[in-house]
C-alpha cells in the first residue's frame, strides 16, 4: 500500500494540470473548478467544510492553501450494507444485472463497458476470505427473573413469563408514576435499556482533487459504537459487495498524517460515470420542455452548472456507500447554468 501510494503520487504529480473546462464534454474538473464546487457544497450544505493538508510537504501547490480537501465529520451509518442488499433481493428489486439502483455504477455505464479499473484495486486483498461478513451470534439473553423480591411478586400476580415486554405492553400504563417498575434494580433497568438503543457507526468523509484522473476522489474513515477505529474488514462492510475491496480499497489519505487507513473510491471511472450522467440530465430537461414546438440547437439546455458539479458526484457515490447518510440534499437539473 505504501509503495502504491507513492508511485500514485509521482504519477499524479508528473501528469500535466488540467487548464481549460471539460466538465460537460468529459466529466472532468480543472482544480479551479474543484474549488468553486466545493465553494458551493460548503455553502449549501453547512455540514462540509474545507481543509487544510496536515503538514505543508502534503499541500498540493495547484490548490489553495486552506482548501486542499473537503470534510464532513460525524456521518452516522446505521445499517450494514449487508442487510441492505438482502432486502433488495428479497424485495424483488434488483434487475437481472443485480443493478437495484438508478445511480449504480454498472447501470450508469453503456452496455459493453466495465466498471473495473483494471489496474490499482486489483492489487489489494484486504479479506482474507472471500469479503464476506462473518455475522457474531448474538448472545443469549437470560430469562431468569431478575432478584428482586417486587419484580418477582409483580411476574407472579400477573402470570406473565416476559419480564421486560415490548413497548405496546406499557400503551396504558403510567410508567412515571409506576412504584413497582422503580423498585427494579438499576442494573437490570440498565440492561433493558441498552437493549432498546440503536448503536451507530460513525464516519469522516473527505474529497480530494485527483491531477491524474482530474475528477474528486472520496476517502472515508469510520469509528464504531464505542467510539474505537473500525478496521478495514468493518469498513467493507458499510460497502456495496459489488465494489468492497476491487473499486473501494484501502489506501494512506495523501492529506492527513495519520497511521489509519482510509478506504477509497477509486476515480478510474469517474470522469466515464459523471460525463453519462449530465447527459442524461440533458436529454431529461429537454424532453420536458417538449410541450412546445421542437427545440433548435441553440435553445438546447446548456448543462448543469460546473458548481453542481460535487452534488451530482455525491448522488453517484452514494450508490456505493448507500447506508453512510452524509447530505447532499440540493436538487440538480440541466438548466442551472447562468
Amino acid at each position: 500500500m505504501t509503495i502504491l501510494g507513492s508511485l500514485r503520487g509521482v504519477r499524479e504529480w508528473a501528469y500535466p494540470q488540467l487548464t481549460e473546462s471539460a466538465f460537460l464534454e468529459k466529466g472532468v474538473l480543472t482544480p479551479e473548478e474543484f474549488v468553486k464546487a466545493g465553494d458551493e457544497l460548503v455553502f449549501r450544505c453547512p455540514t462540509w467544510e474545507w481543509s487544510s493538508s496536515s503538514k505543508e510537504s502534503k499541500q498540493k501547490s495547484y490548490l489553495p492553501p486552506d482548501k486542499q480537501y473537503l470534510i464532513t465529520r460525524n456521518v452516522p451509518c446505521r445499517n450494514r450494507v449487508s442487510s441492505l442488499e438482502t432486502n433488495l433481493r428479497m424485495d424483488g428489486i434488483e434487475d437481472a444485472n443485480g443493478c437495484g439502483e438508478d445511480w449504480m455504477v454498472s447501470s450508469i455505464l453503456a452496455e459493453g463497458e466495465t466498471d473495473d479499473c483494471g489496474n490499482i484495486e486489483d492489487d489489494f486483498d484486504i479479506l482474507d476470505e472471500d469479503g464476506e461478513v462473518v455475522e457474531k451470534a448474538p448472545e443469549q439473553q437470560s430469562k431468569d427473573p431478575p432478584n428482586s423480591a417486587g419484580a418477582s411478586n409483580e411476574a407472579a400476580a400477573s402470570g406473565d413469563d416476559d419480564e421486560y415486554g415490548d413497548m405496546d405492553d406499557y400503551e396504558d400504563d403510567d410508567i412515571l408514576g409506576d412504584d413497582d417498575a422503580a423498585a427494579l434494580p438499576s442494573a437490570a433497568k440498565s440492561a433493558n435499556n441498552n437493549e432498546s438503543i440503536v448503536k451507530t457507526r460513525t464516519y469522516d468523509l473527505s474529497i480530494t482533487y485527483d491531477k491524474y484522473y482530474q475528477v474528486p476522489r472520496v476517502w472515508m474513515v469510520g469509528r464504531d459504537e464505542d467510539d474505537q477505529p473500525l478496521t478495514s474488514q468493518q469498513m467493507m462492510e458499510d460497502v456495496i459487495s459489488d465494489y468492497a475491496n476491487k473499486t473501494v480499497t484501502m489506501e494512506t489519505h495523501p492529506h492527513v498524517s495519520s497511521s489509519c487507513p482510509h478506504a477509497s473510491i477509486h476515480p478510474c471511472q469517474h470522469a466515464k460515470v459523471m460525463k453519462v450522467i449530465v447527459k442524461n440530465l440533458i436529454k431529461g430537461s429537454s424532453n420536458s420542455n417538449d410541450k412546445q414546438e421542437q427545440l433548435d440547437g441553440d435553445d438546447m439546455p446548456a448543462g448543469p452548472a460546473v458548481e453542481t458539479y460535487l452534488f451530482i458526484f455525491l448522488k453517484f457515490v452514494s450508490s456505493m456507500i448507500p447506508t453512510i447518510n452524509y447530505d447532499f440534499t440540493m436538487e440538480v437539473s440541466a438548466d442551472t447554468s447562468k
